[in-house]
């Protein structure tokens, strides 16, 4: 492999969903590290602006919802991509944001230009970082989640691999915290769909059937997709390296 996207939720990013977890984020850093080092292009999608704005600042009861994500994700994302920023310089690496909106992948010039930024940081070893841009989004034009984005910028990019981290091992057959975890799916095969929960999670949009709809859909396009437990250690390396890791793999054949 190549190049890798990988896609991590706000629930891994952040403690009690309003405040950046510091120690999860700089082991994430980490791997993608490794994986440079292997000579892998990884682009970053990140989940995780809203929930640190709300660390950092209180909305006015007087503000709206939108009004209030739009505030608190210009304040987040300042905190989140700087994060970012001073851990993978350790390494010697530079991130670049690419704040970003639904539109952009359906009109043509916006797609060219967007696909060609994002090409150029990768040509020269720069690290890009994809989030919804929730300042200027409003709710008819949001993404469903950064599940969605995260396979739009797959497929954009051509990568050869979607790794969804989230608080979950994969798609388990039980709610016990040590359920089995399914760990293949394969294309057209929609058995799994009896086991997912349709509650979100506390600190994002999505949940369980959003990420799974959308990796059968990359896997049938040829994209494999990896959903597993962004909190495990190591987790990235493990799922590549380990062909028996916990998760649920949506293979392509």
């Amino acid at each position: 492999m190549k190049r890798i996207a990988i896609k991590v939720g706000s629930n891994v990013l952040t403690r009690d969903g309003s405040v950046l977890d510091h120690t999860r984020i700089s082991a994430l850093v980490d791997q993608i590290a490794q994986l440079r080092g292997r000579g892998i292009e990884v682009i970053l999608i990140s989940s995780g602006a809203v929930a640190a704005g709300k660390g950092l600042c209180l909305a006015g009861e007087h503000l709206d919802d939108v009004s209030k994500r739009q505030l608190y994700s210009a304040v987040g994302q300042v905190k989140l991509v700087y994060t970012y920023y001073e851990l993978f310089r350790e390494y010697g690496y530079l991130c670049g944001q690419v704040l970003t909106i639904k539109e952009n992948f359906f009109d043509p010039e916006h797609y060219k230009n967007q696909k060609n930024c994002m090409e150029a940081m990768l040509e020269h070893g720069v690290i890009p970082i994809v989030n919804e841009n929730d300042t200027t989004s409003v709710t008819e034009l949001m993404f469903t989640d950064n599940d969605e984005l995260a396979g739009l910028v797959t497929r954009m990019t051509s990568a050869d691999m979607l790794i969804i981290l989230s608080n979950s091992n994969g798609i388990c057959k039980s709610a016990d915290q040590d359920a089995e975890v399914i760990p293949k799916v394969l294309p057209y095969d929609n058995s799994w769909m009896e086991y997912i929960r349709t509650d979100k999670s506390s600190a994002g949009r999505g949940g369980m059937m959003s990420k799974c709809n959308f990796a059968a859909s990359l896997a049938r396009d040829g994209y494999p997709v990896i959903i597993a437990n962004g909190k495990r250690n190591n987790v990235i390396i493990d799922v590549l390296d380990n062909p028996d890791a916990i998760c649920t793999r949506f293979v392509t054949r």
